[in-house]
């Protein structure tokens, strides 16, 4: 006997992780252990299940325990994988559940999560736990130690490619025997739930999941969605239809990539500062933008840009256009939040706003202009202290 690494998988429900659990089980060197936190945590919660009296007897109810005894105590094999569920992280338990071992963690997009989530229990944000997978990123990162990120709509694809990254990124040799498990017995710990090990277990790689009609689920999709988006802007190794086959760039200024812009009426970061399909700017270019530059703690001619810009608006009879002390306050909350007094311009922008629905006719703008904020470091091109030194030259053109 000895002490296994641990290594941790951290997901929300539904997110191919019994799959991904039997996959490490196919190793000779990986003892599995599922959800070890359950009963902890029907116990401390008190949330209802179908099978929760069959759990809480067959299980280790004290969270303590759990991390001591079960997923850091003594093992038969190098490595042990925890499969965990992210909302099962209670408060209270030991520090060394995350300050020790290495994690991982996987997602899912909830537009394929919904639909069979809801076979099991009622579907809510809390259910979801994608709250919860944000904060284990954030506090693995705080700690030091970032997590590798994979999606499951991308282990599905391609299996062989997202195991091997995630392998590289844990420091864990790959082994071919987990693209395929075998059909046999359910195992002990199952059940709980027959009906789920059973589908699994007798599959024999990561199937495809059904479509069904996501109407019903459209507010929690609006919930959970930024949640996923902000997990998967972390995830390494994307595969998908759309994505480009190039590198990421560098930037220009690198102190860039983690600046916030002002988008309507609020600020957001880099990655998520964005405009809506339907707004005008999107659909036919119908914006007006001034540029400004910030010299020493100062706007240079601040005043005469917004005569310009709302002059502009005016001569495109924009309605609903912010009043300039808005436009002023949102500049000026801007630069603070950055940091930005010097060596900064603005890309200052107002749409038309977003329409009702697709088309050119300003008869759809009903929700006010969009105002875009976006102060970015930028150094000076010309020498504003020593001035720059223009030549003319004479051109007399010839009468025919």
């Amino acid at each position: 006997m000895t002490e296994p690494e641990v290594i941790h998988s951290w997901s929300a429900p539904r997110s191919l992780s019994t799959s991904l659990m039997y996959s490490f089980a196919e190793r000779d060197d990986i003892e599995v252990v599922d959800e070890p936190l359950y009963a902890a945590f029907l116990k401390a919660t008190g949330v209802d299940r179908p099978y929760r009296n069959e759990v809480l007897s067959k299980m280790e109810c004290n969270g303590h325990k759990v991390v001591k005894d079960i997923i850091y105590g003594s093992g038969s094999k190098k490595f042990r994988h925890c499969k965990h569920i992210s909302k099962q992280r209670l408060f209270g338990l030991p520090n060394e559940l995350m300050s020790k071992g290495k994690h991982f963690i996987l997602i899912r997009n909830p537009l394929n999560i919904l639909p069979s989530f809801e076979k099991i229990h009622p579907s809510s944000f809390l259910e979801l736990g994608l709250g919860e997978l944000v904060s284990i990123y954030s506090d693995l990162c705080q700690m030091g130690t970032p997590p590798p990120v994979i999606d499951a709509d991308e282990l599905q694809r391609d299996p062989e490619t997202t195991l091997r990254g995630l392998y590289n990124d844990l420091e864990i040799p790959f082994q071919a025997s987990m693209l395929k498990w075998e059909a046999g017995p359910i195992p002990e710990d199952g059940v709980w739930a027959p009906w789920w090990y059973k589908s699994v277990h007798e599959s024999t790689g990561f199937s495809s999941p059904k479509k069904h009609s996501l109407l019903s689920h459209y507010d929690l999709l609006e919930q959970s969605l930024p949640l996923y988006n902000i997990l998967r802007s972390h995830v390494k190794h994307k595969s998908s239809l759309l994505s480009s086959p190039l590198p990421p760039p560098s930037l220009p200024v690198p102190e860039n990539a983690k600046l916030l812009a002002w988008v309507g009426d609020e600020l957001l970061p880099r990655e998520m500062a964005k405009v809506s399909v339907f707004d005008s700017v999107v659909q036919g270019g119908d914006s007006v933008w001034e540029g400004l530059r910030i010299y020493k703690g100062k706007i240079f001619k601040l005043e005469e840009h917004l005569d310009r810009l709302f002059d502009s608006a005016k001569a495109l009879a924009f309605e609903n256009v912010p009043s300039r002390e808005e436009i002023k306050e949102a500049i000026f909350r801007t630069l603070i939040t950055n940091g930005m007094f010097d060596n900064t311009h603005i890309r200052l922008s107002l749409t038309r706003g977003k329409k009702v629905t697709s088309g050119m006719s300003p008869a759809f703008n009903r929700y006010g202009c969009t105002l875009i904020v976006l102060a970015e470091w930028k150094p000076a091109v010309y020498d504003n202290d020593g001035g720059i030194v223009l030549m003319t030259a004479n051109y007399t053109p010839q009468l025919a």
